[in-house]
């Protein structure tokens, strides 16, 4: 009886919530003409953030879809960690050490930049995202503002759609939620090897789609996109290449 009250109790023992990684995403639409300055500027900056001891950033560049030139992501572990002294002063140290302190490396930014804006998202553990983007040649960004109350139910349809995906054979999608900054309240980011890979979805057979949409909670492959959008204020996709 003992053993059965132990294996119960476990059995209705709340799971810990999975761990979570956060994220800075920057979008930046260049000034005309300097998209390519702005990205030897991105590249250069590269070793200042890693003999600071942050992660090295992530970046897309823009090829269809919402205005900015190019996203980057930067993993930032946690709020806490990230703004502590200690890493703050590492990160000062490595700045001036270079030549170039952060004052001046955001001085050359915004010679270079017509529009940006920032935004604190929860996302995946590091270890998932870089396993994830590692091989990815094409990226798909969706950023969502949800209508009042649906926060929740969008999250939840955006991890629907995700497994929807998996269920025909295609990439699920990295989930990234709101924390502080720019107004968009979920953001997803599918990984392809390539265009080919990515315009693949058109050879599924509807009968395999409409089994992986049923599956994953939806009525069918059709009823995915009105749902979605009975959802949301707001809705951009672009797609993009990473910046090596």
């Amino acid at each position: 009886m003992l053993t059965l009250l132990l294996l119960l109790a476990t059995a209705r023992a709340p799971q810990a919530p999975a761990p979570t990684e956060l994220y800075r995403f920057v979008l930046i639409q260049a000034a005309p003409g300097k998209l390519l300055n702005l990205i030897d500027l991105y590249k250069g900056r590269l070793p200042v953030i890693a003999a600071g001891g942050d992660e090295a950033p992530f970046i897309v560049r823009h090829s269809q879809g919402d205005r900015w030139d190019l996203l980057v992501i930067y993993p930032s572990g946690s709020f806490t960690s990230y703004y502590s002294a200690e890493r703050t002063a590492r990160r000062e140290a490595a700045a001036r050490a270079s030549g170039v302190s952060n004052e001046a490396f955001a001085g050359q930014f915004y010679d270079l930049v017509g529009w940006h804006e920032d935004v604190y998202v929860e996302g995946p553990p590091l270890a998932e995202f870089r396993s994830y983007v590692k091989d990815a040649g094409l990226v798909h960004l969706e950023m969502f503002q949800a209508l009042a109350g649906k926060r929740a139910a969008l999250i939840e349809e955006r991890k629907m759609e995700g497994a929807f995906n998996v269920a025909r054979g295609r990439p699920g999608a990295l989930l990234f939620t709101h924390e502080q900054g720019a107004a968009w309240d979920v953001i997803t980011l599918d990984g392809y090897r390539n265009w080919r890979h990515y315009a693949e979805s058109e050879t599924i057979p509807p009968e395999l789609s409409d089994a992986a949409a049923k599956k994953a909670g939806f009525a069918n492959t059709d009823a995915i996109a009105p749902y979605m959008r009975s959802l949301i204020a707001l809705h951009h996709d672009t797609i993009g290449t990473p910046v090596r």
